[in-house]
């Protein structure tokens, strides 16, 4: 990790904020309300961006200075037309030296806003880029305990696809923007300072209630933008769990409880978006009214002067328009500042996740590496619990001493404990108390990478991912070659299979491996463990799930791969344990009965041998009902724990429930035996996006039509303001060159214009931005999960083929 990541802190204050140690009982991001420091969204910042942000922000200050100039020259262009007493001549030359001016100040601005926006726009790209990057390195070293409590994968592919681009937005071109803007209004008083103070000083009344009601907007928006992440983040769980297990949805008929539990979920964002526009519009017709109540005080108060005290109509027309561009460049920077609370909103939930330093640091190159190990293995008064479950016990002084190169098999019932070895064993967790030893060394002092890449692991339900067979195979080993992954693939009885397809190794898988049998995938995954040549081999029911004579094939690639290894095996299955060296029966997170099988059964009454009469009996009320069923083959295998071993509630869930094997894989309920499909269409991101006529779009938000015909009204009457506006202007600056009697009756009348074009363009952006946000978010509410679902199961295997990710799926149905 960087150095300025680690430095970084969300609070500012030198210490973790809440949870962002490992031992945090709050869940990182959880927290709706929070944000960072403006000034800690650059924490990732290099010298080329510091660079960039120099050269972007000396082009934003010289291109906001711009428009103050233009006032002084502007004022000079009055006076040259006002003032005509020279002659035409005069007249001629003064407006074309002014001209000239106007060709100068045009140039340099082009250039400044150039250099402005370029140099932004890039910097912005790359520290965002920089955050996506450190985030997803960040997850990837965590705990499994913080996948458990704190996180899942909906939610981290929300915050990359959705808060990084907030993020972004908060820290590229609309910095600029807002230098440049908040340059216009400095400069701008200045300018009319320099013109008129007396003026100026009566206009300046109206900043401090302008400035006010722009900071409560900004903390309302926050607050509301931040809350609708929340709910989006969540509803993202909802998506990526139902797309990515279509199949299983679709076979238990779930899609209209999907769709349902998908809108509940958006109903807090609903509600969040439409405060947010509606707040945001509420504060913009504010700024704005103040604004016209500024110039219906100028526009008085200036011919006031001009009768008074000599002021011209050129110095109260500078006045005005300087104080006009600067508080106009205020009123512009809400956009900006929106932005900026969305993004330290978006920021203070990855940021979090960022500092949180792990328990168990996969990335971590403290510890000792041996110089090889023996593979010998023990539990020492073991005493652990799950994180997400502190209060119930798993081990409670466990202990077991396996010795290298043999095979130890765990069986028992649901609950018991053996899974928790495995997890033990490859530290997923570490024990509350006692110790794991690996050839005598406490686990904790060996490197944790290099003590699991001598280790393999073997699951119930392999996890493939969407990419060929040679590249599942190669994630088991760095620089692996295609003589070694050949060679892990013959071990594990999988070259077969895989010669046969026309692609051979380099056939697509499909997402999750649902293009291969179970049995295919359970050898590829095997081939994968057993490609670094791990001196201890971990077995987590990994027949379990197989029919017979896949479980057949996977069995004899196991025995293959078990020699001269340490292994342990997680079974249900009498069939793989029974040729193991030693069995260990767990109960309650003790072991209860330990020895080879023929040892064991010589006790009728233990354990052990419960359950194989227990087996026994259940195989034959099994194989009685199925010689009724013609043409189904058997897949139901004989399970350990199906029963009570000393009459323990069934109703206990398994240590699998507690362990994080489902946080970043979905199981999909399908058949075993899918033809694999070759000649798999290329990956969605490579195929060209169609353009959505915007007909199509109009028509999704059909339902709101009454609602959006009241906001395009409401939206046109504030759009026609500024046109009149300008007509108000030209006779404003015509009052002022009038003779007395005639300027102070313009003057009261113009001004009292002003004041009626602020109160209708306050309620008129406020109702047009309600409405059209009840609308927007009308539409995101609406079932858009409803097609997905929907589809048929030929649509959902084309859809497979082509590789359509549900991750993918997730983020664009999730993107505001």
């Amino acid at each position: 990790m960087s150095e300025s990541s680690r430095a970084f802190n969300v609070d500012g204050a030198g210490q973790p904020a809440d949870g962002a140690r490992g031992g945090g009982k709050r869940r990182p991001g959880a927290g709706g309300g929070g944000s960072v420091p403006f000034h800690r969204l650059f924490a990732f910042a290099d010298g080329a961006d510091a660079a960039l942000m120099l050269v972007g922000a000396v082009g934003a200050v010289a291109n906001g200075a711009a428009l103050p100039l233009m006032t002084v020259l502007f004022g000079g262009l009055v006076d040259a037309f006002g003032g005509a007493a020279g002659g035409s001549g005069d007249v001629l030359a003064r407006v074309s030296q002014v001209s000239l001016e106007f060709v100068y100040l045009a140039i340099a601005s082009a250039v400044a806003s150039f250099a402005q926006v370029t140099c932004w726009m890039i910097t912005g790209e790359r520290q965002a880029a920089r955050i996506r990057n450190m985030y997803l390195r960040t997850i990837l070293r965590q705990e499994i305990a913080f996948f458990d409590m704190y996180t899942s994968t909906g939610e981290v592919v929300g915050r990359m696809s959705g808060d990084t681009v907030l993020i972004q937005d908060a820290m590229g071109e609309k910095v600029g923007k807002f230098i440049q803007l908040m340059v216009t209004f400095f400069g701008g008083f200045a300018v009319a300072f320099a013109q008129g103070w007396l003026l100026t000083l009566v206009m300046v009344a109206t900043i401090p209630p302008l400035v006010l009601s722009g900071a409560v907007m900004s903390n309302v928006v926050a607050r509301m933008a931040s809350l609708g992440q929340a709910a989006y983040a969540e509803a993202a769980v909802v998506v990526e769990q139902t797309v990515g297990s279509i199949r299983t949805v679709a076979s238990f008929t779930g899609e209209k409880k999907a769709v349902e539990k998908y809108n509940k979920s958006l109903k807090c964002a609903y509600s969040s978006g439409v405060r947010e526009g509606l707040v945001a519009a509420i504060g913009m017709g504010t700024v704005m009214m103040l604004l016209f109540c500024g110039y219906s005080l100028g526009v008085w108060y200036g011919a006031k002067l001009i009768l008074e005290k000599g002021y011209t109509g050129a110095q109260v027309m500078n006045v005005i328009f300087a104080v006009l561009t600067g508080s106009l460049a205020l009123g512009q920077a809400s956009p900006s500042m929106k932005a900026f609370a969305g993004g330290q909103a978006a920021a203070y939930k990855m940021f979090e996740t960022i500092n949180r330093e792990p328990e168990i640091d996969a990335y971590s190159t403290e510890g000792r590496m041996l110089d090889d190990i023996q593979g010998d293995i023990e539990f020492r008064d073991v005493h652990f619990s799950y994180p997400t479950r502190p209060n119930e016990q798993i081990f409670r002084g466990f202990s077991l001493a396996i010795q290298s190169a043999k095979t130890v098999a765990l069986v028992g019932q649901s609950g018991s404990g053996k899974s928790t070895v495995i997890s033990l064993i490859e530290r997923f967790y570490d024990p509350q108390l006692g110790e794991v030893l690996i050839d005598g060394v406490n686990i904790k002092e060996l490197q944790l990478k290099w003590i699991r890449s001598k280790i393999g692991l073997v699951s119930q339900e392999p996890a493939l991912f969407a990419a060929s067979i040679r590249d599942n195979i190669a994630y088991g080993k760095d620089n692996a070659t295609d003589q070694e992954i050949r060679a892990a693939a013959e071990l594990a009885n999988a070259s077969k299979f895989i010669d046969k397809l026309p692609q051979g190794f380099a056939t697509s898988v499909g997402e999750h491996g649902t293009q291969l049998s179970g049995g295919q995938k359970q050898r590829i995954a095997i081939a994968r463990a057993i490609l670094k040549d791990p001196r201890i081999l971990l077995l987590d029911e990994a027949t379990s799930a197989l029919d017979t004579e896949s479980e057949r094939i996977v069995q004899e690639a196991l025995d293959r791969v078990m020699t001269n290894r340490t292994t342990v095996i997680v079974a249900h299955r009498l069939t793989t344990v029974r040729n193991a060296d030693t069995i260990a029966v767990i109960c309650r997170g003790s072991i209860v009965e330990k020895g080879p099988h023929h040892d064991l059964l010589r006790d009728p009454e233990g354990a052990y041998s419960q359950l194989i009469r227990l087996q026994e009996t259940s195989h034959a009320s099994e194989g009685a009902s199925n010689q009724n069923k013609s043409g189904r083959k058997s897949d139901t295998g004989i399970r350990l724990g199906k029963q009570s071993l000393v009459n323990q509630s069934t109703s206990q869930r398994s240590s699998r429930d507690n362990s994080s094997h489902h946080s970043f894989s979905v199981p999909f309920g399908i058949p075993h035996e899918i033809d694999v499909q070759v000649g798999c269409s290329k990956n969605i991101t490579d195929e060209i996006q169609q353009e959505v006529p915007l007909s199509r779009l109009a028509s999704l938000n059909k339902p709101e039509v009454p609602v959006l015909i009241l906001g395009s009204v409401a939206s046109a009457i504030s759009g026609v303001i500024f046109p009149i506006f300008a007509i108000l202007l030209s006779n404003v600056i015509k009052a002022f060159y009038e003779p007395p009697e005639m300027l102070k009756k313009d003057a009261a009348f113009w001004s009292s214009m002003f004041l009626i074009f602020g109160a209708v363009y306050f309620v008129s952006l406020p109702v047009g931005s309600y409405f059209f946000s009840v609308a927007g978010c009308k539409l995101i509410r609406r079932p858009v999960l409803d097609n997905p679902v929907r589809k048929d199961r030929r649509a959902c295997r084309a859809e497979r083929q082509r590789q359509i990710d549900s991750n993918i799926a997730a983020a664009a149905i999730l993107r505001p």
